[in-house]
């Protein structure tokens, strides 16, 4: 089995879990055969004192040839 790894970076002004969901979802209408997501990093950006977007920069393993 071989198993490929990319990097991507998701947004959401909901949530990390949410930001999490968009970066598999929006994969996954390209890629098949997703195994697992890794959060490499979270941020989130700030206005007057409040978190308006959460960020996360992720990696996405799938399986190449199955």
């Amino acid at each position: 089995m071989v198993v490929k790894v990319i990097e991507l970076i998701a947004s959401s002004d909901k949530s990390i879990e949410d930001a999490m969901q968009k970066a598999v979802s929006e994969a996954s209408k390209t890629i098949k055969n997703i195994d697992s997501v890794y959060v490499k990093d979270i941020k989130a950006h700030v206005e007057d004192g409040k978190i308006t977007t959460y960020g996360v920069i992720c990696n996405l393993s799938f399986r190449v040839g199955a």
